[in-house]
């Protein structure tokens, strides 16, 4: 009994510190999370668990199945066109977007599994609708856990499950590092995608009137525009069975070639608002180990074309970061 009791703590001592990820959400700007697990690899830090939020839960759930690689090739190839033909449009119900093609997509680079079978403990972070209550999901089918994660409210119809009606995590925990904590990290590592963003939003439009006025559009600026412009098209014949006023009003907005549309500008910019004041409010009380905030206020919501470009900058933060830190 003695030997065993005192024997016990000193195994435990030699145990290495189990290291927690809390992968935050940011859509578009999520691909830097790419960068920071190579940037984690490539120095050696081996990750035990990960909780993820919206884009942060679909990034961590193929990371804890196994290997990025295929989803960091996959999002390489992204452009205006291929992200806009995702929008399964389906006005007038409770989101703008349907959602299919985007589980479709998650599922080309996720096992069809249940998430207690991944390799690495992981944990996805939805909002219960009707109570406001955060949701951890750490069993069940890991695609729908997923597709709950990133239902952002507004944009992806919400997810139906157990009597309840899941909507995006970062309503109610954008950055997971009390989840990751409550799944036994010793230490945890977080990632924030969105510090920043609502200021940095305010400048990039000042540089885009000022780069029109100049007749020299930044490449963010006119190559997008014209981009976005090209793909109208598509959308307006899938809109083509929507009532009138519907097709009236989106005509509107493809024609004014703004960057989004007005209805989404307003939903996404209120959803920014709000996650980073609750990420602000929560990562004071429930600090991680280490903060890695990549600087992407630059990057729009549905910027995935610029996905190499985020996925070097969440690279470069997070080897920062790593400078005299020890796992």
């Amino acid at each position: 009994m003695d030997k065993k009791t005192t024997s016990a703590p000193a195994a435990a001592g030699l145990r290495r510190p189990r290291l927690g990820l809390a992968l935050g959400g940011g859509a578009a700007r999520g691909m830097a999370h790419l960068g920071v697990l190579r940037a984690l690899a490539e120095a050696g830090i081996e990750v035990d668990i990960i909780a993820g939020c919206s884009i942060g839960a679909l990034v961590g759930a193929v990371a804890a199945s196994g290997s990025t690689d295929g989803l960091e090739a996959t999002f390489k190839t992204f452009d205006w066109r291929k992200t806009l033909s995702f929008f399964d449009v389906v006005f007038p119900r409770a989101g703008l977007i349907d959602g299919a093609k985007v589980t479709a997509l998650v599922r080309e680079h996720l096992p069809d599994t249940r998430i207690e079978a991944l390799p690495i403990r992981f944990a996805a972070i939805a909002t219960d609708l009707r109570s406001g209550a955060e949701v951890v999901l750490r069993s069940g089918d890991v695609i729908d856990a997923v597709r709950a994660s990133i239902a952002v409210p507004g944009i992806f119809t919400p997810v139906r499950a157990e009597g309840r009606v899941l909507v995006d995590g970062g309503l109610s925990n954008p950055v997971p590092v009390s989840v990751v904590r409550a799944m036994g990290a010793d230490r945890v590592i977080a990632v924030d995608l969105n510090h920043g963003v609502v200021d940095g939003r305010l400048k990039r439009r000042v540089r885009s009137r000022k780069a029109v006025s100049e007749s020299a559009p930044l490449e963010a600026g006119g190559r997008w525009v014209a981009e976005y412009r090209h793909v109208m098209g598509d959308l307006r014949s899938r809109l083509a069975a929507q009532s009138a006023p519907i097709k009236d009003q989106f005509s509107r907005w493809a024609a004014r070639g703004e960057a989004l549309p007005n209805v989404f500008e307003v939903l996404l910019a209120s959803v920014n608002v709000m996650e980073m004041h609750i990420t602000e409010s929560r990562l004071r009380i429930e600090p991680p180990d280490l903060l890695i905030r990549p600087p992407l206020a630059d990057i729009r919501f549905l910027e995935f074309g610029r996905a190499e470009e985020s996925i070097q900058i969440g690279f470069d933060a997070t080897v920062q970061a790593l400078r005299g830190w020890s796992a």
